[in-house]
């Protein structure tokens, strides 16, 4: 890899960890993050095929309370330059999915680093809003969202130098058991990020719509175009109906198809 692709995953991944936090432009996330390293490596198709994997199982990772997610930016990051360093183009992928998921659990432990450290930031910052000092307090401001940037470009940087062939060899030394038992799992989380996304939007007026597409999804004919045609035509169906539900003489529940069976 050449010392600007380098240069180029490192701010990559550096507005990775910043976006973790402030969710601005969505760097954080997988399908964005390892397709940005795929990019400016000359593995796109790799990095597209691995970050669109990788959502789908970030779809469930959510901060809930006082609990945190696993860390879906440094996971990326860090498996797109494992697959990049590794060699192997597309043929690497399952091998990058399978280490993702530690990657992210052991992300977590920065993440409490980077709060950690957080804390006198805030205090600061507190102490520059008492003087007024508007340009002081900009500067924390700026220094606390640098900080989780480096959370993820410091790691990265110590991933990018380590010679290739080293990682090629170890990626090559993991046993076929290890590598189908972390790529099973993988699949299991991807399960379950789906049921948690599920139960958050389920409702008995959204499940016809659900039925319908998880039948039509096994045709397989369709292309993920036609995929995405019948999906927004449904999302339409479902707003005609929402508004023909809310203007009608009956009683309005706020369920769309509920008003419509109201009115028989």
């Amino acid at each position: 890899m050449s010392i600007i692709s380098m240069i180029l995953v490192v701010i990559v991944a550096f507005l990775a960890g910043m976006e973790s936090v402030l969710d601005q432009f969505e760097f954080h996330q997988p399908l964005v993050a390892c397709t940005l390293i795929g990019l400016v490596t000359g593995n796109l198709e790799a990095g597209v095929i691995l970050g669109g994997t990788l959502q789908m199982i970030a779809l469930g990772w959510a901060n809930i309370g006082a609990a945190v997610a696993p860390d879906a930016a440094f996971a990326s990051v860090a498996s797109a330059i494992i697959l990049v360093q590794g060699g192997q183009g597309v043929a690497g992928v399952n091998t990058a999915i399978a280490v993702a998921i530690p990657l992210a659990v052991a992300g977590l432990f920065l993440t409490m680093v980077c709060r950690t450290l957080s804390i006198p930031v805030v205090h600061f910052m507190d102490a520059a809003a008492e003087k007024g000092n508007i340009r002081m307090l900009e500067m924390w401001h700026i220094i606390g969202v640098c900080i989780q940037g480096a959370r993820v470009a410091i790691p990265s940087a110590c991933l990018l130098v380590i010679p290739s062939d080293i990682v090629s060899g170890f990626l090559n030394s993991m046993p076929a058991w290890l590598t189908d038992g972390m790529t099973i799992g993988g699949g299991m989380v991807v399960a379950v990020g789906y049921a948690m996304v599920i139960n958050m939007m389920a409702t008995k007026e959204v499940w016809p719509f659900f039925a319908l597409g998880f039948a039509i999804a096994a045709i397989s004919e369709l292309t993920l175009i036609a995929l995405g045609v019948i999906g927004v035509s449904f999302a339409l169906i479902y707003l005609t109906l929402s508004e023909s539900g809310g203007s009608s003489s009956g009683g309005n529940t706020g369920d769309p198809l509920g008003d419509i069976l109201n009115d028989y």
